[in-house]
């Protein structure tokens, strides 16, 4: 397993070929102590176990999908599912596999970018797919860049599974939350879409005003407001560090493990997109080129 690690006056980072994983985003607090705001394992070897995607690159198909699968035109893609559902590409999707180094540049820009290529028909989806992953240092922001190209169509939907923590409490009640996400998809008992958007006025999923998260627990999809400049802010007291997050696409997923305190933003499409065509489409055809691109953004307010 190969670790590299990119740095500049602001953040440093460090990203495992396995997964693709963001293992580690170190970054000094109000009281100049450098914390990692990620949640992860100091030995690389520890995450070949791991369960919940620590800090992985997720795909072929970030979320859920229901009905065993999905249909193109007029052929049907199988797909493995755990009590109706398909999670985060499948048995070993993204998060499980070798990626490749192709680029490591240390300059006042470092990045890191690293590929996989995804055989026709890996866990059910078609297409062989060629993906790749950047993480790139710009000042007190890190990019997180995905884009991939298939050779038949397919869909996709990938998104970074990062589990922040911007303290040392290990908790996330007192943070400050704010999400510009006016609706969020309704979901069933099993988490899958139901197909409805819902406003978030006068509910728990009311972040539009920044509040603290008190004990509000989510693992929710939340509509991305056509305009918004960010998606998600969020804001430790005791740390004193804000991170914002910024995305192109239409949809975060927050989610709050039970298990331990953090939260992740998973910036993507539409979770069970290939299912509902009133859902932006997931769908990717030759000749088109896939771009996720995500930026979190660190800094101190006192």
């Amino acid at each position: 397993m190969q670790q590299v690690t990119i740095k500049n006056n602001f953040i440093s980072l460090s990203v495992l070929d396995y997964g693709a994983i963001v293992q580690k985003i170190l970054f000094r607090d109000k009281n100049g102590k450098e914390l990692n705001l990620v949640v992860g394992f100091e030995n690389p070897e520890d995450y070949l176990e791991d369960q919940i995607a620590l800090g992985a690159c997720v795909g072929r198909f970030a979320g859920r999908i229901s009905n065993g699968g999905f249909r193109i035109n007029d052929t049907t893609y199988n797909l493995y599912s755990k009590d109706g559902v398909h999670l985060h590409g499948g048995k070993n999707g993204f998060s499980k596999k070798y990626w490749t180094l192709d680029k490591v540049v240390h300059d006042e820009q470092p990045m890191v970018r690293l590929s996989y290529k995804s055989p026709h028909m890996e866990e059910g989806y078609p297409g062989n797919l060629n993906a790749s992953v950047t993480y790139k240092l710009i000042d007190n922001s890190l990019h997180i860049i995905h884009e991939a190209v298939t050779d038949q169509s397919t869909v996709l939907n990938m998104t970074n599974h990062s589990y922040f923590r911007l303290d040392n409490t290990n908790s996330i009640d007192h943070y400050g939350l704010q999400l510009e996400c006016p609706e969020i998809l309704e979901t069933h008992a099993n988490l899958l879409p139901t197909g409805n958007l819902v406003r978030v006025s006068d509910t728990d999923y009311d972040f539009l005003n920044k509040k603290k998260i008190a004990k509000v627990r989510l693992d929710t999809p939340f509509v991305v407001s056509h305009d918004a400049k960010k998606v998600a802010e969020l804001y430790s007291s005791v740390s004193g560090i804000r991170m914002k997050v910024e995305s192109n696409q239409p949809a975060v997923v927050v989610y709050t493990p039970l298990e331990f305190g953090a939260i992740c933003f998973e910036t993507q499409n539409y979770p069970d997109a290939p299912n509902y065509k009133s859902f932006p489409s997931a769908l990717l055809h030759p000749g088109e080129t896939y771009y996720n691109r995500a930026v979190f953004t660190f800094d101190l307010v006192t």
